[in-house]
């Protein structure tokens, strides 16, 4: 059996400021970071594998919940990360595959014939705001439950992963995460 360490810090530098827009939309956040993770080619792909499955069941394709995975060596993790609801006009960047930076409306165009991408989009259509996750520079890392961004996005050379889990259903949202890192915490150093 697995011996799992969970490690809590004092330090704020990991903090999720949560903003109240975000209850609106998406009202649930949970997190965690993996430090020191050993990622071959095999474990690499069963991270993105066990991703979509959880996706697909216990969170009723991202519907009660979604789970971002960041690199987080790629951005400012050295202050607090806000999670936030903006008008989809105001949130800009390269989402993960994209070749250029936009906004989430021409974003949301894009995938309207993206046939994995669009069944997705009704989970915010119709919402004034959509959720995002940004760095103390407001790099934008997610929009939550449609897609991560391209700068943070992680790789067989990864070795500390933000993961970031919202929702509407809390439950599903912890259940999501503990399977996630509880899975995957066996790949990291053990004095991590």
């Amino acid at each position: 059996m697995p011996q799992y360490k969970i490690k809590n810090t004092n330090e704020k530098l990991h903090e999720i400021i949560v903003k109240k827009e975000t209850q609106e939309v998406r009202p649930w956040v949970v997190g965690c970071v993996l430090r020191n993770i050993n990622f071959d080619i095999k474990s690499y792909n069963s991270f993105i594998d066990l991703q979509d499955k959880l996706h697909h069941n216990i969170c009723r394709k991202r519907t009660l919940a979604s789970m971002g995975t960041h690199d987080l060596d790629k951005f400012a993790s050295d202050g607090p990360i806000t999670y936030e609801a903006q008008k989809p006009e105001d949130i800009v960047f390269r989402a993960l595959k994209q070749t250029e930076e936009m906004n989430a409306v021409k974003l949301f165009e894009i995938f309207k014939t993206d046939m994995k991408m669009k069944k997705f989009l009704p989970i915010l259509e119709g919402h004034d705001r959509y959720p995002v996750f940004y760095d103390k520079n407001r790099q934008v890392l997610s929009l939550p439950p449609i897609i991560n961004s391209e700068a943070t996005k992680i790789s067989l050379d990864t070795r500390n992963v933000f993961i970031e889990v919202t929702g509407t259903d809390l439950y599903r949202c912890k259940t999501a995460l503990a399977i996630l890192a509880g899975q995957f915490s066996v790949h990291c150093d053990s004095d991590s």
